[in-house]
C-alpha cells in the first residue's frame, strides 16, 4: 500500500473516532436512557477516551503522509484531505447513525465546494 494510501486510510478510521467522540454521545442517550443523568464531566470522559484513539491514527496518518518524512502531501495538502475526510466520514456516520437528521441539497452542495478545494489544493 502507497503511502498516500495508508495515510487516507488513517485518516478515515481517526475521522470515524473522531466523529464518535464528539457526537456520539446523542445516540448514545437516545440508546441508553440512562446516560441522560450522566454529569457533564462523565461525557467528556468517555469522549475523551474515544478522542484518543483517533490520535493514535491521526499522528501517524500524518507523519506517513507528510512530504519531509517520505510521504506525498505537503502541510495544506495533509490538512485540506483531513477537513474533506472529516465532513465525508460525518455524513456517512450521520445517515447511516443518526437517520433522523436530513440531508438537503445545500449539504451536497456544500460538500462538493470541499471536494474542490481537494482539488485546488492539489493542483501544481
Amino acid at each position: 500500500m502507497t503511502r498516500g494510501i495508508l495515510t487516507v486510510v488513517l485518516l478515515v478510521i481517526s475521522n470515524i473516532f473522531m466523529t464518535f467522540a464528539w457526537y456520539g454521545n446523542f445516540k448514545l442517550r437516545e440508546m441508553y436512557p440512562s446516560v441522560r443523568d450522566w454529569p457533564l464531566f462523565a461525557v467528556i470522559l468517555l469522549s475523551w477516551g474515544l478522542a484518543f484513539f483517533e490520535y493514535c491514527v491521526a499522528v501517524p496518518a500524518n507523519r506517513i503522509g507528510h512530504h519531509d518524512l517520505g510521504g506525498p502531501y505537503n502541510l495544506m495538502q495533509l490538512k485540506v484531505l483531513q477537513e474533506s475526510i472529516s465532513l465525508i466520514v460525518f455524513i456517512c456516520i450521520v445517515r447511516l447513525v443518526f437517520q433522523s437528521e436530513p440531508l438537503h441539497w445545500n449539504h451536497i452542495i456544500s460538500l462538493l465546494c470541499i471536494v474542490l478545494a481537494v482539488f485546488f489544493a492539489f493542483l501544481k
